[in-house]
């Protein structure tokens, strides 16, 4: 288990502060959106707590901690290591592996883990997740898991770079660039 390095606190700029969770299809009440896809189907969620852009969402039927270490290591050579990373200890053991904390550690990177059932100690990636309930995995029906990962893929796009976001004066985190 992780330990609580710091109360949780917003980040106080781009990359200080990265938020991972992983969603279980069969746990969500939108089963709807995997209706056609016979068991479970998982999805990897990282948002960087300042900008609010979500880094990543993968989705697969099984999710391990060797997923999450390649996510974050292309993460990490794209976008920098961030200072912290929050996840919390309730949804499978992919942030909590021994292989994650010691690469974490050597790494540099401090982990800032909250309590199992506590899901507003990690605030901003469940409110994203909510977000990515109500306005797609409600709303849509996949028969293979290629078409839910376009269609998140698409989603994830909109919302990082056209869909207003209230807490950043109403503009996406991360607009595309025009000129």
């Amino acid at each position: 288990m992780l330990t609580i390095l710091a109360p949780p606190s917003q980040g106080e700029s781009p990359l200080e502060n990265i938020l991972g969770d992983v969603l279980s299809g069969a746990t969500l009440p939108s089963t709807q959106f995997l209706q056609g896809l016979a068991g479970v189907v998982r999805k990897l969620t990282i948002v960087d707590e300042f900008t609010r852009e979500c880094l990543a969402i993968d989705v697969a039927r099984n999710l391990t901690s060797e997923d999450v270490l390649e996510r974050l290591s292309d993460l990490f050579g794209r976008r920098g290591v961030p200072d912290h990373i929050r996840s919390d200890n309730g949804n499978g053991s992919e942030f909590t592996a021994k292989r994650v904390r010691e690469w974490l550690e050597r790494v540099g990177l401090k982990t800032l883990s909250i309590e199992p059932g506590s899901p507003w100690g990690n605030g901003y990636v469940e409110s994203f997740n909510g977000k990515l309930r109500d306005e797609l995995l409600d709303r849509k029906v996949c028969d293979t898991l290629l078409e839910a990962k376009v269609l998140i893929g698409r989603w994830r796009k909109a919302y990082n770079t056209v869909r207003p976001h209230s807490s950043l004066g109403y503009r996406p985190p991360a607009p595309e660039d025009v000129s």
